[in-house]
Order: structure tokens, then C-alpha cells, then sequence
């Protein structure tokens, strides 16, 4: 199923949009498209253009007018991704960085910027920084995770469940990860309205920013410290004990990268799945008959509207050849996960039902492939399965065109997503999941000398005459050899007949 396209408030996060006369607007140097302005509003009709034009890899710009090639084709993008001996996400060997061309302050320095996290770093460091993420991630029990998502769901219900209306992203989709977050990193206390605000804060890069980062940093800084003296059975506790004996700073870098990405992803993700249940009939009436479960809308979801459309990105490492294009030593590219989900080679008829199939550029691939995919997955499918579940009559309160986007190259926002449903009462949530003793068998055979009570027999109400006293039932008579067979035991026994 293709998303129908949607209204855009905002067609880039990062920057405000450029006046009339500004380079942004229409074609830049020597015809190339840019993926920002009002001209890129839409990309997905964009990247479609591009392909028609270029084939599965195009030349474009980004802020400033710099160019970069973006990968639109599935094949070309998971050979870019699988490929580190010519590609790295190191950005200390793009050209344009390198020549000047993108400055300190440029708007996707954010995005770009070279750190000391497993996301960037490659070779023995990538192995010890990855090893250390993904071995705490093995820590994470999921039946445990589940609970605590679907009581935060319960929770965020509570809080508007009785007025009979709500916007399913600002009060639900936005704050259930972040929740299950703060639970899963051992800072359940920091979750509150202003973590939330800080996270969105420094996703949209507003002046605002930096201080909103330094705001979670300084969470996360502490709960290093706090772990560091005092361990728990938590993922931040697992990280700091990992043998790859990660110093403080890059424990609270990497816990901000787990946080932050599994946060703006799986936040998109439950309002883009939310979005197309109350807007397309077919797919929830394929929910309610139970030709789909909410797992597989979630992965549908994951084909049709990536919650991370694009990354910032990918350089050459030498010279070589990308899906026809020649790629010079240092050049930039985008790894384009939405245009490369819908190529039409791999996906003739994008409006067909993936169900299934896993090979989606949702999560990227390769060394760097996103290692906290199945808690994104298990906060969406848990999170909207008990939300619906709750609110099984809820419907969308506004018209379908109504709803409002704010766009970048990175991903596309809802806005709001206004619903009304029969106002009902909270439910009790003061106690918090835990693991209930398993209840013990009862043994198959009674060990007590005493015999069991028995119930009391039932008395007719006209007995008659007293029936007759019965013998005792006689144990049954032991079933006799065959009469061979006792010949040949008394013939054994020496009992030989005389046949003189």
C-alpha cells in the first residue's frame, strides 16, 4: 500500500524556508535538483523524477548548494551498505569537507559530523564500540519489555481517556518510546513532558538545540556515573561492564545515539502505522478479520513510509562505479531507504502487501545496520496493538487532507493526528510489571497419609426400601497361563514325566 501524499507545513526541519530570489528555489549549479526548499516539498515524487532522469543513482544538492549523490535504487543501496572496503560513514574523507566547500556551520553538520561512536568508526574500533551495543542489547529480556510497554500505554491512555478525544502523536506516539527508553537505560525517573520536548527540540535543530542536547547529555552523564558505582540489571549497566571497557564519555555518546535514534524512529513509526489504520479502510478491516496482525501492519508500514527516509551519509573510499554513475574517491552519498523500498525492479506493484518479507531498507544494512530494531518493532506492535485495544471504536476527527507533515531530508514528521473514540474510565497502573512466582503443580498422586476430604453425597428425596445388602465385590482372579506354557515350567522344574 503507497501512502497518499499529505499536506507539508515545513519542508525542512533544519532551516526556515529561504525568500523569493533565494539560490534555494528552482535548479541549482548545472542543472542538478536540490533536496531542500519549497521545490523538494514532496520527495518521494522528487526521488521518481530523479530516477526517470539518472537511473537507480543521481546527482543532487544539499544546503548550501552541495553536491552529493543520493542512492535511490534497493540493489544499489544494499551494495553500499554491504560494502565497507568502499564505503565508510566516515565523513573526514569527504571531498566538499575536506575543500572547504561545507563549512563548520553548515545546517547538516549535525548529521554529518564525524564522532567516536560505532556508527562511524570502522575496523577494530567499529568491532570493540558495535561489540559493546549489541552485546548489551542481548541483555534486554523481551517479555519484560513488553510489559512495561503495554503499562505505558496504559499509562498515556489514562490521561485522556475519559474527554473522548486525543492527538494520537503529541500525547501517544511521541512519548511511548521515550517511556520504554528511559525504562530500558535505567533512568525511569527522567522521563517527563521536558525530556520529550528536548528530544523533539534537538531533532528539528532550532535555536534551541544545543541547549536541549546538553540538557539529555547531562541526564545521561549522570545515570553513567550512577551506574558506574552502583550496577543494576539495566542496559546502561551492561554497557559499562562490557569487556570492551567503554570510558564514560563513550558510554554517554553511545547511550544518546541508542536513545535518540530508537526514540525519532520508533515515533514515526507508531504514528505512521496509527495513520494509515484510521485512514485506510481496507487495512483495518484486514486487522479486525484477522487476515494481518499488528506485527505485520508495523512491518508494512516499515516498506511503505520508512521512519527514517534517508541518511546522511555514505563516502567513497576509492574510485569506483554505483548503479551506472561514476563514483570519484571522497564523494558523498545518501543512503536513500524510502526511494529504495519502492524501486520498481524489486517492486512493480507498490500498492502489493509485503507481508512477510523483511528485506526493507528500514533499519539500513550492512555493519551498520541498526541494532535496536526489535525493541523499535516491540514498542510499535505492542504499544498500537493494547492502544487500539483500549479504544477499539476510536476514529480519525479530522478530514484526511487536513493532516499536516513537517518534512527534511532525514524523515518525514506527522504533525497531529486528532482522533475521537467513547470516552471511558482509567484503569488501574500503580502497580508496575514484575515477574509473578510460576504457580507450583499439584502432584499426581496424593503424598499424605490422610485421605482427602470427600464431598457430601447427595441424598434422594424418596430413598424407597433399603436394598438388599451386596457381597463384597471379589478381586478378580489372576488370568491363567496357557496350559503349554505350565508344561514347559513343570518340565524345567524337573518335573519329567515317566515313559518307561
Amino acid at each position: 500500500m503507497t501512502p497518499e501524499p499529505h499536506s507539508a507545513t515545513d519542508t525542512d526541519d533544519l532551516t526556515t524556508e529561504p525568500p523569493p530570489g533565494c539560490p534555494a528555489h528552482g535548479r541549482g549549479p548545472e542543472g542538478l535538483r536540490r533536496l531542500y526548499g519549497p521545490d523538494a516539498a514532496d520527495l518521494g515524487d522528487l526521488y521518481e523524477q530523479l530516477r526517470e532522469e539518472h537511473g537507480p543513482v543521481a546527482p543532487v544538492l544539499i544546503h548550501e548548494d552541495v553536491p552529493m549523490w543520493v542512492v535511490l535504487g534497493h540493489a544499489e543501496n544494499t551494495h553500499m551498505l554491504r560494502t565497507p572496503a568502499q564505503f565508510s560513514r566516515d565523513s573526514r574523507i569527504w571531498t566538499q569537507l575536506l575543500d572547504g566547500t561545507v563549512k563548520p556551520d553548515h545546517p547538516l553538520m549535525p548529521h554529518i559530523a564525524w564522532q567516536p561512536i560505532c556508527s562511524h568508526v570502522e575496523g577494530d574500533e567499529h568491532l570493540r564500540l558495535r561489540g559493546a551495543v549489541t552485546g548489551a542489547m542481548s541483555t534486554i529480556d523481551y517479555r519484560g519489555l513488553r510489559r512495561h510497554i503495554n503499562r505505558y500505554t496504559q499509562v498515556l491512555v489514562n490521561r485522556f481517556c475519559e474527554t473522548g478525544r486525543a492527538d494520537f502523536v503529541g500525547q501517544f506516539a511521541e512519548h511511548l518510546p521515550m517511556a520504554v527508553m528511559c525504562e530500558v537505560l535505567g533512568m525511569a525517573d527522567e522521563y517527563n513532558d521536558r525530556i520529550v520536548q528536548a528530544a523533539r527540540d534537538m531533532l528539528k535543530g532550532t535555536e534551541t538545540a544545543i541547549a536541549s542536547n546538553a540538557y539529555i547529555m547531562d541526564a545521561l552523564m549522570r545515570l553513567t556515573a550512577r551506574r558506574r558505582d552502583r550496577p543494576e540489571d539495566d542496559f546502561t549497566s551492561h554497557l559499562i561492564n562490557h569487556p570492551a571497557q567503554l570510558t564514560d564519555e563513550e558510554v554517554g555518546q553511545h547511550l544518546r545515539v541508542v536513545l535518540i535514534a530508537a526514540y525519532e524512529s520508533t515515533a514515526n513509526l507508531i504514528a505512521n502505522v496509527l495513520r494509515v489504520v484510521l485512514t485506510d479502510p481496507r487495512f483495518r478491516a484486514q486487522l479486525n478479520g484477522g487476515q494481518m496482525t499488528v506485527p505485520e501492519a508495523v512491518e508494512q508500514s516499515l516498506w511503505d513510509e520508512p521512519p527514517i527516509s534517508a541518511v546522511l551519509g555514505y563516502f567513497a573510499k576509492q574510485d569506483t562505479e554505483l548503479g551506472g554513475q561514476r563514483i570519484r574517491q571522497g564523494d558523498g552519498l545518501l543512503f536513500g531507504a524510502a526511494p529504495g523500498n519502492v524501486d520498481p525492479r524489486m517492486r512493480p506493484d507498490p500498492t502489493a502487501h509485503m507481508q512477510g518479507n523483511r528485506s526493507h531498507l528500514a533499519f539500513g544494512g550492512g555493519p551498520h545496520e541498526c541494532p535496536g530494531q526489535d525493541i523499535g518493532r516491540a514498542i510499535a506492535d505492542t504499544g498500537v496493538d493494547a492502544l487500539l485495544t483500549r479504544l477499539p471504536d476510536v476514529q480519525l476527527d479530522c478530514d484526511e487532507d487536513e493532516l499536516e507533515w513537517r518534512a527534511s531530508i532525514a524523515s518525514r514528521h506527522l504533525v497531529a493526528l486528532p482522533v475521537r473514540f467513547s470516552p471511558s474510565e482509567q484503569e488501574d497502573v500503580s502497580q508496575a510489571p514484575s515477574y509473578a512466582p510460576v504457580p507450583q503443580h499439584r502432584p499426581a498422586w496424593p503424598v499424605s497419609d490422610k485421605p482427602e476430604p470427600q464431598p457430601a453425597a447427595e441424598v434422594p428425596a424418596d430413598p424407597g426400601p433399603a436394598a438388599p445388602p451386596q457381597e463384597p465385590a471379589q478381586a478378580p482372579e489372576p488370568a491363567r497361563a496357557p496350559r503349554g506354557w505350565r508344561r514347559f515350567l513343570r518340565w524345567w522344574r524337573g518335573h519329567r514325566p515317566d515313559h518307561s
